[in-house]
């Protein structure tokens, strides 16, 4: 069967920015590890379509893995802004810089090796292994799952069924090709074994798919119900003296969006608790914006009260540090951030002069 599907590949393979393509490898141009690596860690929850800039900003930005464990943590989190998941952003650093120092700059070809790395668990570990190095390690991500469920019918629900789908994708790993092989079956759920109305008419796996001849796969992979999100809620403090510097923070390493820039603000508390009280970061005439905030991370609903104000020349802030106007990059803000930053120019008044306005 995986010759069937590596035939399918080779005529129809996706070109991405990191990949190598079967006729390249053929031809002996080997995959780069680092940019595998890479674009494994950025594909991690995240769409291709969402990777792919990031990807050539960071690979141009940073062109070897030794260019990247000497980057700046700063300069890093920045240009991660709005990816989400930062801390695979934290974990990539602590990654890059491990390599250097404890294996001159080359990543291991041995997945064990691989897997006592920084931010490197079973699944990175395995494409890495296989797409870089063509070792026959399985790939189980989101698309292969699907591809597995449906072919072999299986019903049991995610997350329980993974490991009987290891076994079926362990089995079909071929020992020759393995890197365009794991590939070629993510593809194949990314472009014909999709979610919803899957192509299996011109599938190559169609004659043998357990599910086609049932006519389950559209009810495949089955998933155990997830639980309601709870609601969070907090406050953030923008503000920005009259010379045009912004009142920023870089939050804790550890914790939610750990490292990041940010604004200064409260806990962010359950909503059945009473709305977390604190103190703004700076004395002012603080100004509650009429509009709010909403943002969902993995885990939970958050909706933010912003609270604005200008600040004097000489404010000396209790929480955060000022950033001149010529070096704020909106950009550099996590996605959250940023919808509260778009939240307080929206309300901007057009006719109002920069001494005048917040923004």
């Amino acid at each position: 069967m995986s010759v069937i599907l590596l035939e399918w590949y080779d005529a129809h393979a996706r070109e991405m920015p990191w990949r190598t393509s079967p006729q390249a490898r053929s031809a002996g141009v080997l995959p780069d590890p680092y940019a595998v690596w890479l674009s494994e860690i950025m594909l991690q929850q995240t769409t291709v379509a969402t990777v792919k800039d990031y990807f050539i900003r960071f690979i141009t930005r940073w062109p070897t893995v030794r260019d990247l464990a000497a980057a700046q943590d700063a300069d890093v989190m920045a240009e991660w802004a709005g990816l989400g998941y930062y801390a695979r952003a934290r974990n990539l650093l602590k990654c890059a810089r491990t390599v250097v120092t404890d294996h001159d700059g080359v990543f291991p070809a041995d997945h064990d090796a691989l897997l006592n790395l920084p931010g490197i668990g079973p699944y990175t570990a395995a494409a890495v292994s296989s797409i870089a190095f063509d070792l026959p390690h399985a790939v189980l991500d989101g698309n292969v799952e699907r591809v597995m469920a449906r072919l072999y019918d299986i019903h049991t629900p995610l997350p329980d069924a993974k490991p009987q789908l290891m076994i079926h994708a362990k089995a079909l790993t071929p020992a020759r090709r393995a890197g365009d092989y794991a590939q070629a079956v993510m593809d194949l759920g990314a472009t014909i074994c999709t979610p919803k109305s899957p192509a299996c008419g011109i599938c190559p796996w169609r004659d043998p798919c357990a599910a086609r001849a049932a006519g389950t796969m559209a009810d495949l992979p089955k998933k155990t119900p997830k639980k309601a999100k709870p609601v969070r809620h907090g406050t953030v403090y923008i503000g920005r003296r009259t010379d045009g510097a912004w009142l920023l923070e870089t939050r804790p390493e550890k914790g939610l969006l750990g490292g990041m820039l940010g604004w200064p603000g409260s806990e962010w508390v359950d909503a059945a608790l009473p709305h977390p009280q604190s103190a703004p970061p700076a004395t002012g005439d603080w100004t509650e914006n009429s509009g709010e905030v909403r943002h969902t991370f993995t885990h939970f609903h958050l909706i933010l009260r912003v609270v604005t104000a200008q600040l004097p020349p000489g404010a000396e802030p209790a929480q955060g540090t000022f950033r001149p106007d010529n070096v704020f990059r909106p950009s550099d803000l996590p996605t959250v951030m940023r919808k509260a930053y778009d939240l307080v120019r929206s309300d901007a008044t057009p006719h109002m002069t920069d001494s005048q306005s917040l923004l």
